[in-house]
């Protein structure tokens, strides 16, 4: 509250009392500095005064007195310059705020005259040397709600300058008034450019002019800007600025696209991640899936994972996208089979605002633009319809896609995992699936063995699902006995991992005790146990014993053929493909076409 923070007012104003009283003026802060002065006292300033003289004691008395005679005062007695005093006569003022001494302004007489003329007038001249001291107050009250002001305005600006999205504050014709750093930034526009610039030039004639008709309120509107080869993509967020309902303009708030798409990713998916190391197994079968994976991760081709229903496929998935270079970016699964038909595109694809009746407002961005950078799985391929699968196909082809009811192509980069339970191959040959599309995804095929495929895994398998049941049921299981593992052994199991996941975690809600017996087992498991023993005992063939046998006879009797593949294949009343995949995984040698 010094007032020295507006000495030059306060001089101004001594030098404006000193030409109309014709005597000379001083101001002493509360600090005894000498803050402005007329005449002899000019020389003076930003000097100290004794505080036993005059200004001193009006200080501390927060008191208006005058000093007639000049040295012999009581106060000048006190003076240890009252020896050299050359003053006539004195009046003193303290200048106050809320009561509070802040400093004197005084009117000094070096003369008989003007000592006359200050006796005289001493009564109108306190009252206006009150005055003044009243105006050099509210002068520094006035600096001080400048001062805050300028410090509030430079901490909003610092606040929105650590906002890391861009933000514009325009008048009701779109003339930019006020932006930050990272709007320059979003935008590429330099500081000198961005007050020439308009609100239009970034999001558009048309959707300024809706925004008017929507009262200038919008939330994740949003908008496309091009600046040479700089392409930008992204929503942004309105308020009006209004007072007493008086609209003054809007504040814009930007953000790209890609940051809003990672942030929902994050919340929504960013903590599954997946290794390798968790997908128990150690059959040499599995091992070689595993192998065949990881070495696939390192790609960026699309990969179809095949493979019948719990085998582990979105497992898969996620340990390739999380042990790639896209592992920080998100991992998007999407099973084609569980959602409608007439919400398959939206939800693969997202729609424009107003696209069809009950698109929210905004539109919706879909699960391409969520797996920005990232990988998109998309599970139950084969059930997707065929005009999806027709898009699908540009989409893989073009890395672009479109919106329902959008009017331009969005570039993505995005890599793409298909997962199916079904043979693809058949579903081609019956027409069910597009034979390009198959190409397309399966640039890299995994083929996940059944767990009856594995069956050297069931007992690792049976030890993890046992420590993980019980960290979740908050159980003591120390072990599976010997009669039930056999069991397991045994048994085919047609829903796989999962279905053995399910089973042990059954029998650890069944157990009393610490060890799981037949007893606790499903009745499912218990009730096939007997057929198996006959199985064995009769020495009854498996189907896919038969069936290994019939295609090496039927391959072996059509080798000296010129379509040898091709008759046995009609032969067995398989396609080609199928016969294919069938000598591979019974690994049948052949003689080529």
């Amino acid at each position: 509250m010094g007032l020295m923070r507006i000495a030059s007012n306060v001089q101004n104003i001594s030098e404006a009392i000193a030409s109309v009283i014709k005597v000379d003026v001083t101001v002493v802060d509360s600090q005894y500095i000498r803050v402005a002065g007329t005449g002899s006292y000019r020389e003076g300033i930003g000097e100290r005064v004794n505080e036993n003289s005059v200004f001193g004691v009006a200080i501390k008395k927060g008191e208006s007195f005058i000093i007639e005679n000049a040295g012999q005062h009581a106060v000048c007695l006190q003076c240890s310059d009252a020896n050299n005093c050359k003053e006539y006569a004195e009046v003193c003022c303290p200048i106050k705020i809320n009561n509070e001494v802040i400093g004197v302004i005084g009117l000094i007489a070096f003369e008989e005259k003007q000592r006359d003329e200050i006796l005289y007038n001493q009564n109108n001249l306190i009252v206006f040397l009150n005055k003044m001291a009243d105006l050099i107050s509210s002068k520094l009250l006035e600096q001080n709600s400048t001062d805050k002001l300028e410090i509030l305005a430079k901490e909003m600006e610092i606040v929105l300058n650590s906002v890391n999205k861009g933000i514009l504050a325009v008048d009701e014709e779109g003339r930019i008034l006020r932006y930050n750093q990272s709007a320059l930034k979003l935008f590429q526009v330099k500081e000198e450019e961005i007050m020439k610039t308009n609100i239009k030039d970034f999001i558009g004639l048309a959707t300024f002019e809706s925004l008017i008709n929507q009262e200038y309120k919008v939330k994740n509107k949003e908008f496309a800007y091009k600046k040479g080869k700089y392409h930008l993509r992204g929503v942004f967020d309105t308020n009006p600025i209004s007072i007493n309902n008086e609209s003054f303009g809007i504040v814009f708030i930007f953000s790209k696209l890609s940051d809003v798409l990672s942030t929902v990713n994050d919340i929504s998916t960013g903590t599954i991640s997946t290794d390798f190391d968790e997908i128990i197994g150690e059959s040499v079968i599995f091992k070689e899936v595993k192998l065949e994976a990881k070495k696939a991760s390192q790609s960026t081709s699309t990969i179809l994972i095949q493979g019948e229903s719990g085998t582990g496929k979105e497992l898969f998935a996620r340990a390739i996208h999380f042990n790639s270079d896209r592992a920080k970016a998100p991992f998007i699964p999407i099973n084609c089979a569980a959602i409608p038909e007439q919400l398959l595109e939206s939800e693969l694809f997202g729609y424009e605002e107003g696209a069809f009746t009950g698109a929210k407002r905004g539109g919706k961005a879909g699960k391409f633009l969520l797996a920005t950078r990232g990988t998109i799985f998309l599970d139950e391929i084969g059930e997707m319809p065929l005009h999806l699968q027709t898009k699908l196909l540009r989409v893989l082809q073009e890395q672009m896609i479109e919106k329902i009811g959008g009017k331009e192509l969005i570039p993505i980069d995005v890599r793409v995992i298909a997962a199916s339970n079904k043979e693809l191959e058949k579903k081609v040959l019956e027409g069910e699936f597009r034979q390009d599309l198959f190409y397309r995804i399966n640039v890299i095929p995994l083929q996940i063995p059944s767990l009856r495929q594995r069956k050297e895994d069931i007992s690792t398998l049976v030890d993890y699902l046992l420590k993980k049941c019980n960290s979740k049921l908050r159980k003591n299981i120390r072990e599976i006995d010997s009669m039930s593992l056999e069991i397991f052994m045994k048994y085919n199991w047609p829903g796989n991992v999962r279905e053995l996941e399910n089973t042990i975690e059954y029998a650890v809600n069944m157990c009393n005790g610490s060890v799981i017996t037949k007893a606790d087992l499903p009745k499912r498991l218990i009730n096939r146990d007997m057929p198996s023993n006959i199985t064995n005992e009769c020495s009854i063939t498996s189907i896919k014993e038969l069936e290994k046998r019939e295609i090496q006879k039927a391959v072996s009797y059509f080798s000296s053929k010129k379509h040898n593949i091709a008759d046995a294949a009609e032969a067995l009343g398989l396609s080609r493909a199928t016969l294919y995949r069938k000598i591979k995984e019974y690994n049948i040698k052949t003689v080529s076409e």
